[in-house]
């Protein structure tokens, strides 16, 4: 990780071609050295991050004042930076009985400043918690009483974390885990505090602006969603092609309990939702051979989506991974405890984020952990089934190899769909795939659940969220379109956008056809689509004309009178 003056020198980078963010930095202590570290990272990750700051300790003016700098600036992001320190000096000032209560009267102010920020604009909030300060008064004590501050500081960074399950805007960037990382010394210089009012120093800040910028990333869609993994020296020690299955090193004694915990760390992944590769060079039936009869193997085949192994170039089995899960390179990451292979696939595929791991298996996890790879700002049942989809999948391909025509392969796999409006079931899912789907998405719209809760409960706008099912299996949602009600003939397509699992099996053709039909029902006279090209999505460069939609200054419009309802394989349920 670059340090805070290299950071501060990418200021004077070029930073127009890059995704921009509008973030809005408020803190009751100095921020503008944070301020200039979340820039600079900014430029590490690739986002052009333009930041308001906020005058010193300026928090509750600048939200409750509806005509304030902060809602004229128009942010997309905005974070709170309210320090421990502050929060010290607040608790000393007060009497026991109110000592007792300073969690729940923090928490309280923050809910009520939430309120008012959803009340004037619709910007994710990044609420930084608080890094612990044990002023030791009570010792051990602390821990078992209400008065100490130490307890009230804890309380109070779990009822933040209970705030953000119920609060869909409101994010969590961890400070305290931070610390914990970092050390005390490193996280805070009393010098420097007292003489500048800056109470994170500049060893501390290059990591909290990766953490900060880690979530505006994600706001912007740029998430990983894979993780491919070597065998050998990476997912157990020794070489299983010499070693056999029986010396690799494995399980609970020596170094193997180092290779079990880092598999374990790779289930979970797994259960969370991100796809598991294996990258390996070996022969197939011998690399396969520990996930089957090893008895202390903690990943087996069934965690597995993809499994490469054989002599040829790493990167063009990597190439042929991204072909079977058809996602971006960018969302890949790819770990191997090789310097060859990692230079290899890093000079032949760029795109792909290549950790450069310690010599020493030991060390891991704590170097994997520090990069905080897989950052998201959701998750839902369809998730944890992720591996069973793409398996699935392959079954799928697997049988239509066996047929000659396309479409009695489409009749045969039984396909139905289930069409529902936005919903508190449906919305986590939605949200992700409009975090997640980038080469089938005509306008590349991002959305928190906060904004599709509030596009839901609009009357401007009407919402539709597909499901797919057939034979093989249920993948769950998988296509997700909001009409804009522009006019009252005209219905504009705010977003359509589908998973690339489910290509041609003729969704987009049953979906238009459920369009024309909520169009015709409700009176309006025609569709008006747009597409904005963007550097994953030239496949649906031509998806409007190839629906029967005529180009007209610069946007799509489909006559609804002239409509030829269009011959597709799927039933709605």
């Amino acid at each position: 990780m670059k340090n805070f003056s290299q950071l501060k020198k990418n200021l004077n980078q070029v930073f127009s071609e890059l995704p921009e963010v509008k973030a809005a930095v408020l803190g009751d202590s100095a921020t503008q050295f944070l301020c200039q570290a979340i820039k600079g990272q900014g430029y590490e990750q690739k986002l052009n991050i333009t930041i308001w700051e906020a005058d010193f300790d300026q928090i509750d003016r600048q939200i409750l004042d509806p005509t304030s700098d902060l809602y004229s600036f128009e942010p997309e992001v905005i974070v709170i930076f309210q320090s421990t320190h502050k929060l010290l000096g607040k608790f000393n000032k007060k009497n026991p009985s109110e000592q007792s209560n300073l969690a729940a009267t923090v928490l309280e102010n923050t809910a009520h400043l939430v309120s008012a920020i959803k009340a004037k604009c619709n910007a994710k909030i990044v609420h930084y918690n608080f890094n612990e300060i044990d002023d030791t008064v009570f010792g051990n004590f602390s821990t078992k009483t209400v008065s100490s501050f130490l307890y009230q500081v804890r309380k109070l960074n779990l009822g933040l974390m209970d705030y953000a399950m119920s609060e869909s805007s409101f994010y969590i960037c961890d400070l305290s885990s931070i610390q914990n990382k970092i050390g005390k010394d490193s996280f805070f210089q009393p010098s420097i505090y007292v003489n500048t009012e800056m109470v994170l120093s500049l060893d501390a800040l290059p990591w909290i602006a990766n953490r900060t910028v880690d979530l505006f990333k994600v706001f912007k869609g740029k998430i990983k969603k894979c993780v491919i993994i070597d065998l050998d020296n990476t997912t157990w020690g020794g070489v299983i092609g010499d070693d056999g299955v029986e010396k690799i090193q494995i399980g609970a004694l020596g170094i193997g309990k180092a290779f079990t915990e880092f598999q374990y760390w790779i289930k979970k992944l797994k259960n969370r939702g991100i796809i598991v590769a294996v990258c390996s060079k070996n022969t197939e039936s011998v690399a396969i051979e520990p996930f089957e009869k090893h008895p202390d193997m903690v990943l087996r085949m069934e965690d597995i989506s993809v499994f490469k192994a054989n002599w040829e170039n790493k990167a063009d089995n990597i190439r042929s991974i991204q072909q079977i899960l058809n996602i971006g390179f960018d969302s890949m990451v790819f770990i191997d405890d090789n310097p060859f292979e990692r230079n290899i696939v890093r000079e032949n595929l760029p795109d792909v984020l290549v950790p450069e791991l310690p010599e020493d298996p030991a060390e891991y996890l704590e170097y994997l952990y520090g990069l905080n790879l897989f950052e998201t700002i959701s998750y839902s049942k369809e998730d944890a089934d992720r591996t069973k989809l793409y398996q699935t999948e392959a079954k799928r391909v697997s049988v239509q190899q066996k047929f000659t025509n396309e479409e009695e392969f489409l009749e045969s796999l039984e396909m139905v769909s289930d069409v529902q409006p936005f919903n508190t079931f449906n919305t986590p899912r939605v949200a992700q795939l409009t975090q997640r789907s980038n080469q089938y998405n005509l306008r590349t719209k991002r959305y928190t659940e906060a904004d599709l809760e509030h596009v839901a409960s609009s009357d401007k706008f009407s919402t539709f969220a597909f499901t797919l099912e057939d034979k093989f299996g249920d993948s769950g949602i998988i296509c997700v379109v909001i009409l804009e009600h522009e006019t009252s003939e005209t219905l504009f397509v705010d977003t359509w956008l589908m998973s690339c699992r489910v290509l041609k099996r003729g969704m987009e053709l049953f979906v238009i056809n459920q369009l024309v039909n909520h169009a015709m029902q409700n009176g309006y006279k025609q569709i008006k689509g747009e597409y904005i090209p963007s550097a994953k999505n030239q496949m649906v460069k031509n998806h409007y004309e190839n629906l029967g939609f005529e180009q007209n200054e610069g946007y799509w419009l489909l006559n609804i009178s002239n409509f030829e309802k269009k011959k597709n394989y799927i039933k709605r349920k």
